[in-house]
């Protein structure tokens, strides 16, 4: 690529697919994840590929990318399907926020769920006992739970700046694990949509986004029932999920369904969250970005950080005067915010690629992320 900004438009042929990269020569892209992008245009029935700048290497392929297929491939969506962001508005008044006295209440989250979540997985449609009692449990990797503050916003979406706000990042638990592990021998090379081993899979999925969206709706209640706080939704963007589109079947692994008007995308606790405003691009494929994006992979991080207690203490701490509640080690490590690429700069390659543009920034103030007790599938 070149220097203009305009580069990160241009669309690359293999065979009959289009790769459209919606990032500039100045993003940090991982030269295998584009290896990957590759490897799957070239896949029989791969039609189109939109690509972010959160864009990384993944197990069966780039993670920050959607792809249209005649056919559906399972191992592009991955195991945690249905995982997304959901953004709340709290009412507790920012004034009102006291640290040590939340991070004691929001440890609630690492215990159980006492309430009777079948009742709530039959109100949306699902069997009462569908992996209940993984139910409002946030899980390991990066995941997270956490309470932000509000810098910046456009007017029209009339956010207050006093209250504080919660993003929730969690997906399907066991439950997608299960039905990924479900698929028959030979699927990863693309099921035919009128197979009946398809609708099974088709359908399995559709219920584990369901209760993916619910999980994160439990955790947010839980967090503010812990904070003494009522919640409003403001947005729901799942990014590992399939679709039925006119021209086939959309793939979404780590790109957020822009479907809703407005989209989460997650900081690295050391840069800012952001809602965005997706301009709705055909070349995108009704998607976004959903996070910074790993820069590093987990078991490079060992080399890349210290782990003496000190210097794991202070992972704890973040550069916004906020704090990280973790338990585990190596998961700190593995998570630390060198790992990721700068959430500003993902978006700012979104913006100058015409993809999306922010429409309100948040500073992390507590993250809740899984303790040694609290990481059941």
């Amino acid at each position: 690529m070149g220097n203009s900004v305009l580069d990160g438009r241009m669309s690359a042929e293999n065979s009959d697919c289009a790769i459209t990269k919606f990032y500039t020569s100045a993003a940090w892209i991982d030269g295998r994840a584009e290896q990957q992008l590759e490897h799957v245009a070239g896949w029989s029935g791969v039609r189109k590929i939109a690509a972010f700048p959160d864009l990384h290497p993944g197990k069966f392929g780039p993670v920050g990318c959607a792809v249209l297929a005649d056919r559906i491939f399972p191992q592009l969506i991955g195991n945690d399907i249905g995982c997304g962001m959901s953004l709340f508005q709290l009412d507790l008044p920012l004034r009102k926020f006291k640290m040590e006295k939340a991070v004691r209440r929001i440890r609630v989250l690492s215990e159980p769920v006492t309430d009777d979540t079948g009742c709530r997985l039959e109100e949306i449609g699902l069997q009462p006992d569908v992996f209940a009692t993984s139910l409002g449990t946030i899980g390991g990797g990066n995941h997270f739970c956490e309470v932000q503050t509000l810098v910046e916003s456009e007017a029209d979406l009339n956010l207050d700046k006093t209250v504080t706000y919660l993003l929730v990042h969690s997906g399907s638990r066991g439950f997608g694990n299960a039905v990924l592990g479900a698929v028959e021998q030979g699927a990863f090379s693309g099921m035919h949509p009128n197979d009946a081993a398809t609708s099974d899979y088709v359908q399995s999925h559709d219920k584990a986004v369901l209760w993916a969206s619910l999980n994160r709706q439990i955790i947010a209640e839980r967090a503010a029932e812990a904070l003494r706080a009522d919640l409003h939704l403001i947005a729901d963007a799942p990014h590992n999920l399939l679709t039925r589109d006119v021209d086939g079947w959309l793939h979404r692994k780590g790109a957020a369904s822009a479907a809703s008007g407005l989209v989460p995308l997650a900081g690295s606790r050391a840069t800012p969250s952001y809602l965005l405003r997706p301009t709705h691009q055909p070349d995108a494929l009704m998607s976004t970005a959903h996070g910074a994006g790993r820069r590093y992979d987990r078991s490079s991080m060992y080399g890349r950080v210290r782990s003496k207690r000190s210097d794991v203490e202070a992972m704890q701490r973040t550069s916004y005067g906020g704090r990280t509640i973790c338990e585990d080690r190596d998961l700190l490590i593995e998570e630390a915010p060198l790992a990721y690429k700068s959430s500003q700069s993902v978006v700012a390659d979104l913006e100058a690629t015409g993809a999306a543009k922010s429409a309100a920034m948040f500073h992390p103030l507590l993250t809740f992320k899984k303790t040694r007790n609290g990481g059941r599938t």
